[in-house]
């Protein structure tokens, strides 16, 4: 049983690092995609807005297909969806087919985030190691990205770079199909030894799994949480780049500064394990977004290459932990049965913040200028802290 634990972690890791790869490797391409497509910073865009409409789609119809398909089943389906997405733009089509690809690779990407969280959340052992572990590995992928999309974007054929995406997805849909062979996550915990949670008292009464989820002030705080969160996370790895080279006259090697975000992420999630045990999860978070607003202070505010890159590697560092920790405090505070739809929709939901922030922040560049990036993030991350300060401490009572 120990050993089918592993495979389905392990595989839920895989899915994590290429969802990770997706999101790092648009940042380094921006510049490539103004310069090829003659698009501005708003147009240019469009391309998160696209991405969040496929999120959104993901979001609101994981619960429902999951339930009713297995969790086996969909994110194989999911993976061969992102597939499509990055065959795609791999073919570097005209600039409306390379959005609407998008749609095809956020569909995926959404349930592949979405249900590796619900599924860590629902395990009785280590959630919290684990669900830092997982969220490391998708620092890495993100990480890694930055390194190849930049080399890509320097030669003609640089949308092969998608072709790096598919090779990966099609490794996920192997891996998916060993671990979970098409059965639903319930089957998969059974295997390893795990039972089914307690049904509520609501689901033994017939109510509706969406009604008990949406009835949740929790799940609603969550997703709005993280919805800024993985906003603020995806607008500096997408943007950090434009901004190095605009404002601090970066060179063509700015886009490794992406890679420097990402890599103090993965850094981020596994060092600072120790500190969130002894702080308390729910009081460290604001921590954390206290020292990034000072670091972003410095980003902003001193006209200089190195530290401004030092500081967006640190930002990195002490942002990573953030997502991991809301994840496993879902999976404590929300009642057992309704943990893997709730956290589904909450990183489904969550992660379209990855396209409605980019989108606005290209479209204030357009019309102000890129330096418009750090006061943005810096609101951004005081949103944080505000609606953190609401969200439940302890499980809700539930009927």
């Amino acid at each position: 049983m120990r050993r089918k634990a592993w495979i389905q972690f392990g595989t839920l890791c895989w899915s994590i690092y290429v969802a990770g790869w997706n999101d790092g490797t648009v940042g380094p391409l921006l510049p490539r995609l103004q310069e090829v497509y003659h698009a501005s910073y708003a147009v240019v865009s469009l391309i998160f807005i696209v991405n969040t409409l496929g999120f959104l789609t993901g979001a609101s119809s994981y619960m429902y297909l999951t339930d009713r398909f297995g969790f086996g089943v969909m994110v194989v389906f999911a993976t061969i969806v992102g597939m499509v997405g990055f065959a795609l733009s791999a073919s570097a089509p005209p600039f409306p087919v390379y959005v609407v690809a998008f749609l095809f690779s956020g569909f995926g990407m959404s349930f592949l985030d979405a249900g590796s969280n619900a599924f860590v959340a629902s395990l009785s052992e280590n959630t919290s190691n684990k669900m830092g572990i997982m969220h490391a590995l998708y620092g890495v992928g993100a990480m890694c990205a930055p390194l190849v999309s930049t080399q890509f974007a320097r030669f003609p054929r640089w949308s092969f770079v998608y072709l790096v995406h598919i090779g990966l997805a099609f490794i996920n849909i192997v891996f998916e199909l060993l671990a979970f062979r098409l059965r639903s996550q319930e089957d998969c915990l059974r295997e390893i030894g795990q039972p089914p949670p307690e049904k509520t008292k609501d689901s033994e009464a017939g109510v509706n799994k969406y009604k008990q989820v949406f009835r949740l002030r929790a799940v609603h705080l969550m997703a709005f949480f993280i919805f800024t969160y993985v906003g603020v996370e995806v607008t500096i790895g997408g943007w950090i780049v434009t901004y190095i080279i605009n404002e601090r006259h970066g060179g063509p090697n700015s886009g490794y500064i992406s890679s420097g975000f990402f890599g103090g992420l993965t850094v981020g999630r596994v060092a600072l394990l120790w500190l969130n045990k002894r702080i308390g999860e729910w009081r460290v978070i604001f921590l954390y977004i206290l020292i990034c607003i000072g670091l972003e202070l410095v980003v902003w505010l001193v006209p200089d290459l190195l530290s401004g890159a030092i500081c967006v590697s640190l930002v990195g560092f002490f942002l990573g932990p953030i997502f991991p920790i809301v994840m496993n405090h879902a999976g404590n505070v929300l009642p057992p049965e309704l943990i893997s739809g709730a956290i589904g929709w909450i990183a489904s939901f969550g992660s379209a913040g990855a396209a409605v922030f980019p989108f606005i922040t290209g479209a204030i560049a357009s019309r102000t200028s890129i330096a418009s990036l750090q006061p943005l993030l810096i609101a951004m991350m005081a949103a944080l802290l505000v609606i953190w300060a609401f969200v439940p401490r302890t499980r809700e009572a539930t009927k």
